[in-house]
C-alpha cells in the first residue's frame, strides 16, 4: 500500500512538471503570407508571427511607397537567424508579398490645383474650362499615409501671348512636411462646342447622332458657335457641312418643307371660303417662309407663307393676287371650295 501511494505521487509530480512545462514554452514562431509596412524598413514581426522580443529587428528594405514585392522564405529564415531565431516555420510558403501603404495622390489632383490657380491669378474663366498639357506626363504620386492636406500651388508664372506656364507645387509628404514638385506646359481657356460627328449634306435634318461635344480654344471658337446641342437637333444644314466642323449659328436652318420645283396647293381662304389651285414652288422654304409659287393656271408667280409640307398660304396682301382669283376657276361665295 506504502508502495502504491509513493508511485501515485510519483507519476502525478511527473505529470504536473510536464504540465508546467508544456504551458510555459512560448508559441512557435510562423511565416506569415503577407505584410503591410509603414515605414522603411520590414522588421521581422511584420513577417513573422510569435517573434518575440526580436519582432522590433530589422531585416530587409522596405518597398518604395505604394509599392509591393516579394520576399523568398529562404531568406526571411537565413535573415532571423542571425537574430537567434531558430525553428521558424514556413508554412509550407515559397515566398512573402510585402507592402508599402501609402497615402495616392491621382494626376489629375495636380492637373485640377494648377487650373484652379491659373483661373484666380490670371482670370483665364473657370477652372473646368482650362485644358492643361504639361511638359512631361504628370502620373499619380504616393506619399506617406500620415501626409495631411492637398497638392498646393506655390509660384505660378503664365504668359498669356504662348499660353505657357511654370508651376511649383507643394506636396504633403509627412504628418508635418511638404515636399516641392516643380511642373510647366501650356494653359489655353476652352469651351465646349457642337461639332458635326460626320459629313452632313444641304437641307439634312440633324440628329442627335449627327453630333458631338468637343472642347475647343475659346480664341479659335467666336461668338455666334453653338454650345448646346438642343439648340441643334431638328435643325437642317444650310449647306454641305464637313465632319468635326464647328457647328456655328449661320450653318443651321429651319427644315425646308416645301422642295424647290416641287408641285404645291396654293391655299386662299376667308371666313367661309377657301381656294385651292395647283402651283410650282420656284424655291424652296421652312414653315413660315414666304417663297414664290407659279400658278400652273395663269403661268403668273404668286408670293406665299409655306404652312405645311406642299402648301402655301395667300392672301389679298401677296402680290398680283387680285389679278390671279379669277384663274382659279371658282367662284366667290361663301360655301368653302376644296
Amino acid at each position: 500500500m506504502i508502495r502504491f501511494a509513493l508511485t501515485l505521487a510519483a507519476s502525478l509530480a511527473l505529470s504536473s512538471a510536464a504540465m508546467a512545462q508544456t504551458t510555459s514554452a512560448p508559441p512557435r514562431p510562423v511565416l506569415k503570407a503577407e505584410a503591410t509596412v509603414t515605414g522603411d524598413l520590414v522588421r521581422i514581426g511584420d513577417l513573422v508571427e510569435n517573434a518575440g522580443m526580436i519582432a522590433g529587428e530589422p531585416i530587409f528594405r522596405a518597398p518604395d511607397l505604394g509599392m509591393s514585392g516579394t520576399v523568398p522564405a529562404a531568406a526571411v529564415v537565413e535573415a532571423v537567424r542571425a537574430h537567434a531565431l531558430i525553428g521558424l516555420d514556413t508554412a509550407g510558403l515559397t515566398d512573402v508579398k510585402v507592402t508599402r501603404a501609402a497615402r495616392m495622390i491621382p494626376a489629375s489632383a495636380v492637373e485640377d490645383e494648377v487650373s484652379r490657380a491659373l483661373a484666380e491669378q490670371y482670370q483665364l474663366g473657370a477652372a473646368k474650362d482650362i485644358t492643361i498639357n504639361f511638359d512631361r506626363a504628370v502620373r499619380a504620386m504616393y506619399v506617406s499615409p500620415s501626409a495631411i492636406g492637398e497638392p498646393r500651388v506655390s509660384r505660378l508664372i503664365y504668359d498669356a501671348r504662348s499660353g505657357r506656364f511654370d508651376a511649383d507645387i507643394e506636396l504633403p509628404t509627412g504628418a508635418a512636411s511638404r515636399g516641392t514638385l516643380r511642373l510647366g506646359g501650356r494653359a489655353v481657356a476652352t469651351l465646349e462646342v457642337v461639332v458635326l460627328a460626320h459629313a452632313v449634306e444641304r437641307g439634312a435634318v440633324l440628329r442627335d447622332a449627327d453630333i458631338d461635344i468637343e472642347r475647343r480654344p475659346r480664341a479659335e471658337v467666336g461668338r455666334d458657335a453653338i454650345t448646346d446641342r438642343d439648340r441643334v437637333v431638328g435643325l437642317a444644314a444650310r449647306e454641305s457641312l464637313q465632319a468635326g466642323r464647328l457647328v456655328r449659328s449661320i450653318d443651321l436652318m429651319r427644315p425646308e418643307i416645301v422642295q424647290r420645283n416641287e408641285t404645291v396647293t396654293l391655299v386662299y381662304e376667308i371666313p367661309g371660303i377657301m381656294l385651292t389651285v395647283r402651283g410650282k414652288a420656284t424655291e424652296g422654304g421652312a414653315q413660315g417662309d414666304v417663297i414664290s409659287v407659279l400658278n400652273e393656271q395663269s403661268k403668273r408667280l404668286i408670293q406665299g407663307v409655306v404652312v405645311a409640307p406642299g402648301r402655301v398660304a395667300i392672301g389679298m396682301g401677296s402680290p398680283r393676287l387680285a389679278a390671279n382669283l379669277p384663274q382659279f376657276g371658282e367662284t366667290r361665295s361663301s360655301t368653302p371650295v376644296r
